[in-house]
């Protein structure tokens, strides 16, 4: 864990009600700032969990999406059902975690190159205490796409148990056309790492 990750860990620091969203929040919160990770997956699971740190689901095994709308960081609304019919790449991130910084500019890049072929891109900002920071951080770093605002990390708990859930800060999971859960990383992510995630999915027919 970096030195930042520790030092936003410090009691005196605001923690947002963080606490009030229950046990599984705090154990999300105690992998915050990963760089990695393959936690869940196997056993009666119906995902895969591959050497590289990716784990799918094969097309007529994968769970639906949980509800994922409300608002942004930038005070508009938005609701990820209705991005239906697209691949959409959810990432999980917070300006103040190292590694969701450092992944942005990959982000940022195959969300341009690839928004005319039919992909959304959408964040879901979280620890945050106000807006002002992950806004100020999206307009610095030319952020293309929204994202939701979710300081106590209710969102993030809506996603079933045993699914490829959200399990540490960054993740990132990719939502096939049909708004089926279809992959998962526990990591920061390279552009080719992201690739070899969204490719696949976005090839489906």
């Amino acid at each position: 864990m970096s030195a930042a990750c520790r030092a936003d860990q410090r009691p005196n620091r605001p923690r947002v009600a963080l606490y009030t969203a229950g046990a599984a929040l705090a154990a999300l919160l105690l992998s915050a700032c990963g760089s990695g990770g393959t936690s869940g997956g196997g056993g009666g699971n119906n995902f895969v969990k591959g050497k590289d740190g990716i784990s799918t689901v094969a097309k007529g095994s994968r769970d639906t999406a949980p509800d994922l709308s409300g608002k942004t960081v930038d005070g508009k609304h938005i609701d990820v059902a209705d991005y239906k019919g697209k691949v959409v790449v959810l990432n999980v991130w917070g300006s103040w975690c190292p590694p969701c910084r450092a992944e942005t500019p990959n982000l940022v890049k195959v969300a341009k190159a690839t928004a005319g072929q039919g992909v959304q891109f959408v964040g879901i900002n979280t620890r945050d205490a106000s807006t002002s920071l992950p806004r100020a951080f999206e307009e610095e770093q030319k952020v293309p796409y929204p994202s939701l605002y979710d300081p106590t990390g209710k969102l993030m708990l809506r996603f079933k148990k045993g699914t490829l859930n959200p399990q540490t800060i960054p993740s990132t999971i990719i939502i096939d056309r049909d708004g089926k859960i279809a992959a998962r990383t526990l990591q920061a992510l390279s552009e080719d790492k992201l690739h070899e995630m969204l490719d696949p999915v976005l090839a489906e027919k």
